[in-house]
């Protein structure tokens, strides 16, 4: 069973896990949430660290097996 640990995300963050779930590219996602894509590199690289995973795909995995999605 997972753990759902508490990963701290902020809520920027937790909507672009939403689009990063469904394979959304950074400029899509900028465009969807009205920011730079360097804004979207930023918060992607913070959702990467507060996981510890090694990529984007890695932080999605991660955060499925801990219950996030659930």
């Amino acid at each position: 069973m997972a753990e759902n640990i508490n990963f701290n995300l902020t809520d920027i963050e937790k909507e672009i896990i939403n689009y990063l779930k469904f394979g959304f590219t950074n400029m899509e996602i900028a465009k969807e949430i009205h920011v730079s894509v360097h804004t979207v590199k930023y918060h992607i690289s913070s959702i990467i660290k507060k996981t510890n995973a090694i990529n984007r795909i890695n932080a999605i995995f991660i955060l499925g097996k801990n219950g996030y999605f659930n």
